[in-house]
């Protein structure tokens, strides 16, 4: 399983950036340091300047990677599902089990990251953080559409659709899997959001709660009849 997860390569759409980032030792600075920045200082407060300053460049350079931060967010979104997707597919391809494939990968959305070696220079709990934040931003805009008609949210979609034919292969008269997969994919970040932001009005203490939450959900809405973990 390492063996397989050490060497990924997430595919994301060229149309999100003038010049891979991974193809030089920068632009894998770039994305590397945005990570932590934007972490630190949310992406309202983030911005190319203090990128610069950081990876002790110029600003120009950041420019020929990526058009603007927004931009930067859709890759690293990108990343992150590309990720979560390869996750999935490798971690539930050996399961039988209907509910047990769909319970996995409902783990693999909701709890943290595994380090994945081939992105061992990212700081995977950061980018999770960021997602868990900030992943919103990269589509609640004017541009949402024509972002969409170009491929930039392709894997987040290809991963919901994943999820909704493990729901379709446990409930097949379920007439909607696709909102179904989409509520535990958002569902999952949103209530992160809540339990670090809102505690007032969450019981979830940590990510097993998140976790067995949207799990009971499941179960309740699918009708599932199981002891599966």
């Amino acid at each position: 399983m390492e063996s397989l997860l050490s060497s990924i390569k997430i595919n994301v759409n060229p149309k999100v950036y003038l010049k891979d980032p991974e193809s030089s030792e920068l632009g894998q600075n770039i994305v590397s340091n945005s990570i932590i920045l934007i972490q630190e200082l949310g992406l309202e407060d983030f911005n190319f300047k203090k990128l610069a300053k950081c990876i002790n460049s110029n600003e120009s350079s950041i420019y020929r990677y990526f058009e603007n931060k927004y931009k930067l967010l859709q890759y690293l979104s990108s990343l992150y599902w590309g990720i979560l997707e390869y996750r999935v597919v490798i971690e539930t391809n050996s399961i039988k089990d209907p509910v047990k494939r769909l319970f996995k990968a409902l783990k693999i959305v909701t709890l943290k990251p595994e380090n994945i070696s081939s992105y061992s220079s990212l700081n995977q709990l950061k980018l999770r953080d960021i997602i868990i934040s900030e992943f919103t931003k990269s589509y609640h805009n004017k541009h949402v559409d024509s972002d969409n008609d170009e491929g930039n949210f392709k894997i987040y979609k290809r991963l919901n659709l994943r999820i909704a034919e493990m729901i379709e292969g446990i409930n097949p008269e379920y007439n909607y899997p696709k909102s179904l997969a989409c509520q535990m994919v958002e569902g999952a970040l949103h209530q992160h959001f809540m339990r670090s932001h809102f505690k007032t009005i969450t019981e979830h203490k940590d990510d097993s709660d998140v976790y067995y939450f949207l799990k009971n959900i499941l179960i309740s809405v699918l009708n599932i009849k199981t002891n599966s973990k």
